[in-house]
C-alpha cells in the first residue's frame, strides 16, 4: 500500500486484540484502535470468568503484551452505534473490525422461563464479576437451585453458588458480591444435562475444580451414567472426553462425604418447565431422556418434580445486533465470508470486518479465537490495496473528534492505572485485587493526573 493501514476494532476482548495482534504482524506500518463500551479491556476474561479461576485469567498476561504495543491504541468508554456510528468511523479508518462478543443469555423456550426466580447464567456471571452496568444487588433466597447446562459456564455458576463466601475472599470478587453470598441459604445446587456423560462440554480442568471445595460435596447421580455407541466412539477420539466420563465414573461410586454443602450433577434429565407458585420458582420438572445410539438422546416420558427455588439457565451465551450492520437473528451471528461482513444480498460492506464469536457463535475455548481473529485478517490485507482511504488519518484527529463529542475517553495508560489502583486495594487483604466496580468510579481513576 502507498499508506500506512489504520485499522478500528470494536470490542477488547481476547478476539478484537488478537485481531490488533496479527494486524501489525501482517503490516510494518498499520495502527490499530481498539474499541470497547467498558472502561477496561479484556472482555469476558474480566467479566465473564469467575474469580476463582485465576489459572485462566492469567491469558490477561499475554493480553497485555499485545496491548502495549505502541501501534495499538485502547480507547475505553465509547460504545459504537451509540457514541461513534460506522460512518463516523470511516472518516478516521480505512477498515473496521467488529469482535463484541456475546454477553447475553441465549433463550430456553419451556414453560415457566420467565418467573421471578429465574436467572440467565450471564447476568449473575456479570453481576458476580463486578460488571458495571449491572445492579449490585442479587437475590440469592433459595435453598435449593437449579443449574441448567453441561458445559464451562454451567459449572461456574454451580461452583459459585455452592461455595462459601469466604472460600472467594481471596479472590477479586467484589465486596458486595461477597456480602450477599455470605448471606445466603443454599444448601444444595442440582445441574442438569439433558445428554449423557460423553456428551458434556466443559473441559477436564473445570470438572475437577468442582470437587476443589472442602465445603462442597460433590455428588454424581448414577442413574444418567450410561454410553451408547456414539458416547464409546467420542471418548475413544477425543482424549479430553474420556477425562472427565473417568472423573465423572469415579465421583459416581465413591462414598459420601459429610460437607455442608451439596453440589449434585445429573445426566439424561432435559428440562420441560419451571413450575411456578405465586409467580415464583418453586420447582423444576424434567423429562428423563434415552441415548439414541448416536450420542443424542430422546425423551422416555417419564417426568420429575425437583423443589427448588431457583433455576439459573446456562444454555449458552447470544450476540446482540448493532446498528446498521446485518445480523443472523438465528444463529446471533453477523454474516461473513471469510471474516468479510456481507450485506442482505450478499455482498462484502467494503471494510467491514468481523472476528471472534459475533463471527462464529459461541463455542470454542479461548484458544480457538485465536485462528479465527488470523482468518479474518487475511481477508482484510488481501483486500487492503482496494480499500476506501480514511480522509482524516492523524490519529491525534480522532481523539480530538471523541473529545470534542463530549466523552470520557479511557486509554491504555488510564488502565494501567486503574489497575494498579485494583492491586493496591488488594494487597492489605492478600488479595490479588479488589474490583473497582463503578463506571464513573473506574473512569476518573483511568483519568486521573
Amino acid at each position: 500500500m502507498d499508506r500506512p493501514l489504520r485499522v478500528a476494532v470494536i470490542g477488547a476482548g481476547p478476539a478484537g486484540i488478537y485481531a490488533a495482534d496479527h494486524l501489525i504482524k501482517a503490516s510494518e506500518t498499520a495502527t490499530v484502535d481498539i474499541y470497547d463500551k467498558l472502561p477496561t479491556p479484556y472482555g469476558l476474561i474480566r467479566y465473564g470468568v469467575a474469580p476463582d479461576h485465576p489459572r485462566i485469567k492469567e491469558i490477561v498476561t499475554a493480553l497485555f503484551r499485545i496491548l502495549d504495543n505502541p501501534r495499538i491504541r485502547f480507547i475505553g468508554n465509547v460504545a459504537y452505534g451509540v457514541d461513534v456510528k460506522p460512518e463516523e468511523l470511516n472518516r478516521f479508518y480505512d477498515a473496521t473490525i467488529i469482535a463484541t462478543g456475546a454477553e447475553k443469555d441465549r433463550a430456553l423456550d419451556i414453560p415457566g422461563i420467565d418467573l421471578q426466580g429465574s436467572y440467565g447464567a450471564a447476568d449473575f456471571a456479570s453481576w458476580y464479576n463486578g460488571h458495571p452496568d449491572v445492579s449490585r444487588d442479587w437475590p440469592l433466597e433459595a435453598r435449593e437451585v437449579a443449574v441448567i447446562g453441561a458445559g464451562n459456564v454451567a459449572v461456574d455458576v454451580a461452583r459459585i453458588l455452592a461455595k462459601t463466601a469466604d472460600e472467594l475472599l481471596v479472590t477479586e470478587i467484589p465486596d458486595n458480591v461477597y456480602q450477599a453470598l455470605k448471606q445466603s441459604p443454599v444448601t444444595d445446587v442440582h445441574v442438569f444435562s439433558r445428554r449423557g456423560p460423553a456428551q458434556v462440554k466443559f473441559t477436564p480442568q473445570e470438572l475437577r475444580e468442582l470437587d476443589h471445595s472442602p465445603n462442597v460435596e460433590v455428588i454424581v447421580h448414577p442413574e444418567g451414567i450410561e454410553f451408547d455407541e456414539g458416547s464409546l466412539e467420542a471418548m475413544r477420539k477425543t482424549r479430553h472426553v474420556k477425562m472427565c466420563v473417568d472423573i465423572l465414573q469415579n465421583w459416581a461410586v465413591r462414598d459420601e462425604r459429610d460437607r455442608p454443602r451439596r453440589l449434585h450433577l445429573y445426566f439424561l434429565q432435559a428440562p420441560v418447565e419451571v413450575l411456578g407458585e405465586d409467580g415464583k420458582v418453586v420447582g423444576l420438572r424434567t423429562e428423563t431422556q434415552e441415548l439414541t445410539g448416536d450420542g443424542w438422546v430422546r425423551g422416555t416420558g417419564e417426568f420429575t418434580d425437583w423443589p427448588v427455588q431457583a433455576v439459573y439457565r446456562a444454555v449458552g451465551y447470544l450476540s446482540t445486533a448493532l446498528p446498521d450492520l446485518p445480523f443472523d437473528t438465528r444463529t446471533g451471528t453477523i454474516p461473513h465470508d471469510a471474516g468479510r461482513i456481507l450485506d442482505l444480498d450478499g455482498e462484502h460492506i467494503p471494510g467491514m470486518y468481523v472476528a471472534g464469536w459475533i463471527k462464529r457463535g459461541p463455542v470454542g475455548l479461548i484458544g480457538h479465537t485465536k485462528g479465527c481473529s488470523g482468518e479474518t485478517v487475511t481477508s482484510l490485507m488481501a483486500d487492503a490495496e482496494s480499500l476506501p482511504a480514511a480522509a482524516e488519518r492523524d490519529p491525534a484527529e480522532v481523539i480530538t473528534y471523541l473529545s470534542q463529542r463530549g466523552l470520557q475517553v479511557t486509554t491504555w495508560a488510564g488502565w494501567q492505572r486503574l489497575d494498579s489502583h485494583e492491586i493496591a486495594l488488594g494487597e492489605p487483604h492478600g488479595r490479588k485485587r479488589v474490583k473497582v466496580v463503578a463506571r464513573d468510579e473506574m473512569t476518573e481513576i483511568c483519568n486521573a493526573v
